[in-house]
């Protein structure tokens, strides 16, 4: 799980039927000092989260197949669970 920034969606045409009906948008993974670690991936929004939005991803494929009902054969390894309000790190 980590915490990430919104940076875009994902559009496609033809796709595997797990994602009908399904937000696809790419996350950028964030450094404890919020920086962002070009390092991304394509989660299913399971809250309506958006471009920009800082957002909570669980990226463990059993799991994120679990929260969108598509366990055993699913397509998916990392669900939007939360965008996030604030984060506070005690230094």
């Amino acid at each position: 799980m980590y915490i990430g920034r919104v940076t875009g969606s994902v559009v496609a045409t033809i796709h595997h039927s797990t994602f009908d009906g399904r937000k696809l948008l790419t996350v950028e993974k964030l450094n404890l000092n919020g920086s962002g670690s070009n390092d991304y991936d394509i989660a299913v929004d399971l809250v309506q989260a958006g471009v920009g939005d800082l957002v909570l991803v669980l990226d463990e494929g059993g799991s994120a197949r679990l929260l969108t009902g598509t366990e055993p054969n699913g397509a998916v390894r990392a669900v939007i669970v939360g965008i996030v309000d604030e984060v506070d790190i005690q230094q």
